[in-house]
């Protein structure tokens, strides 16, 4: 492939957070921090999802990000206008498009936990990248979007969104599954499910060409995992 890199980003169309009666969607900083990775280095995204269009973000991420202090993210919501993730493509028409890609992400939200996890779309869309050796990668709530591809996870060593981080926002009980257990099946005995040392610190964990991240701390650290993946470093 010539040129520069091309990144394709599935971000959930899911806003309802269960039967809370609180929205939900994309994960601002887990989309913020790769991005700004991405874009130092010129790679070209396409942002995509169930639904097209726009593609929800979490409200209350934007509240943790201005908690936090989160220039990334605020730089990232100022300076992207129009905003990409209002007008995302519909995932079927990337379907047999895998060879125009270098890599496949899926930020977390917790919104793929309600679509991405049983999308039929995203799990053929990662089915081809996989068959075409390309890179996959997703953070926090995003490898929800991989425990369905039947035997991708078997027998690798993966991380996503703890129980115990689950249970520490109080979402134990709105979400249709916990991450951690359903990833824990997904490996296999003969596989791991891999964690930072305490909740809510960074964890990377890299497979071959597989990447995920724990939480939103792991942000960073999967963009930059994902560049020297497709950088071949």
């Amino acid at each position: 492939m010539s040129g520069s890199p091309k990144i394709l980003i599935v971000l959930t169309s899911h806003d309802k957070l269960g039967d809370t009666g609180k929205p939900t969607g994309w994960y601002l900083s887990e989309l913020a921090h790769p991005y700004d990775i991405f874009k130092s280095h010129n790679f070209n995204l396409t942002l995509a999802s169930p639904n097209g269009g726009a593609a929800p973000l979490d409200p209350s991420s934007i509240e943790a990000a201005k908690s936090a202090n989160d220039a990334t993210s605020a730089s990232f919501l100022d300076n992207n206008k129009p905003a990409p993730w209002e007008s995302t493509e519909h995932l079927t028409s990337l379907l047999g498009r895998a060879g125009e890609f270098d890599a496949l992400f899926f930020p977390g939200g917790h919104g793929p936990m309600f679509d991405l996890a049983g999308d039929t779309t995203s799990q053929a869309l990662v089915r081809e990248f996989v068959e075409a050796g390309k890179v996959v990668a997703a953070v926090c709530h995003g490898p929800a979007a991989l425990v369905g591809v039947g035997g991708l996870l078997r027998g690798r060593r993966v991380t996503g969104f703890s129980n115990e981080e689950e249970k520490a926002v109080g979402l134990d009980g709105a979400v249709p599954f916990l991450l951690e257990d359903r990833l824990r099946e997904a490996v296999g005995p003969e596989g791991g499910y891999e964690k930072a040392g305490e909740a809510w610190g960074e964890k990377v964990v890299v497979d071959g060409k597989l990447i995920t991240g724990q939480n939103p701390a792991s942000a960073k650290g999967v963009g930059e995992a994902i560049v020297r993946a497709v950088r071949g470093g």
